[in-house]
């Protein structure tokens, strides 16, 4: 396998490309440092598989670089840039959600109607889902995003299936409940979480901490992606879950027993575009995809700390 991997310098992208190398593949990455979270953090990501053989780096947007010369020898290609976040996707920010998750999407595949690409993995978001839907979520479920950062994932997965329908690449798409593990972004939930009970820092719960999330761990994200290249059905969705769907108050209790610290708690409202409660119904990656999480809570919460507090 030859692999090309956008967004290899973010939390998912780096420790995916670090599993392609230790399989034998050739990656190629490509990031272009959005400024979403300091550029240092995604230099140490990148610092994890630089220099490695068989890895080589392109720093550029995918709208601006010469895609038909990275893809050029590509077998595979898994698409993970993207602008990230919920709830700063609204506003004028939204221009940047336009560029970097629907057109840097179009033009790569573009791209790849010109190139004999084996399989073309996309990243996606149980964002797509929103709230009026029955739980667990299943992937063929009417979608209404709560987020336009939901609506330009979404775009992402339809742009996927016309390329599929209308030039034959072999594109998968894989929808991601809550990853988190060593390397997250520091906005997300456990980041803050952890890093809060590490520092002896208050943290803030939006709401009343009863929303549930299927949290997933970042080593079953990867092995989700690896099997999608290998024996995903083209034109498919799949949902990615870790099986762990907690409160947020029990994931609050679960990181006291973790970090034997207590943190104390500051309340928030509600934010515009968070969703009440994810659940994945991963039966349809499990049939095709021999996907199985392996990873529990607990254990994924211990991981993260010790990479913290290392």
């Amino acid at each position: 396998m030859k692999a090309l991997v956008t967004g290899a310098a973010g939390f998912i992208g780096s420790h995916l490309s670090a599993a392609l190398l230790d399989s034998g593949a050739t990656v190629a990455g490509i990031d272009c440092f959005t400024d979403y979270y300091p550029r240092a953090l995604k230099d140490a990501n990148l610092d994890t598989v630089k220099g490695r053989a068989g890895f080589s780096f392109t720093e550029g947007a995918l709208q601006d670089l010469d895609l038909s010369a990275l893809l050029d020898g590509v077998t595979h290609v898994f698409h993970l840039a993207g602008q990230p976040g919920v709830r700063k996707s609204w506003g004028r920010d939204f221009d940047v959600y336009i560029r970097d998750n629907i057109q840097a999407t179009q033009r790569l595949l573009e791209a790849v109607t010109r190139m004999p690409i084996q399989k073309y993995v996309y990243s996606s978001s149980s964002s797509v889902y929103g709230d009026n839907v029955p739980l667990p979520m299943r992937e063929d479920t009417y979608l209404q995003p709560l987020s336009p950062y939901g609506v330009t994932k979404l775009a992402g997965e339809h742009l996927g299936n016309l390329y599929f329908a209308n030039h034959g690449v072999q594109t998968v798409s894989l929808r991601y409940f809550t990853v988190y593990g060593p390397r997250q972004r520091p906005d997300m939930a456990f980041s803050r979480f952890l890093t809060a009970a590490r520092d002896g820092t208050p943290i803030t719960v939006y709401a009343d901490g009863e929303q549930t999330r299927d949290y997933t761990f970042v080593s079953d994200i990867v092995a989700a992606n690896m099997a999608a290249a290998a024996q995903g059905h083209p034109g498919s969705v799949y949902n990615i879950g870790g099986g762990s769907r907690v409160t947020l108050n029990h994931v609050l209790e679960l990181i006291r027993a973790v970090t034997g610290k207590t943190v104390a708690i500051q309340r928030e409202p509600a934010q515009k575009g968070d969703m009440r409660h994810t659940y994945a119904d991963t039966s349809a990656a499990g049939r095709d995809l021999d996907f199985k999480p392996r990873v529990t809570l607990e254990n994924g919460l211990d991981q993260q700390y010790r990479w913290l507090t290392r």
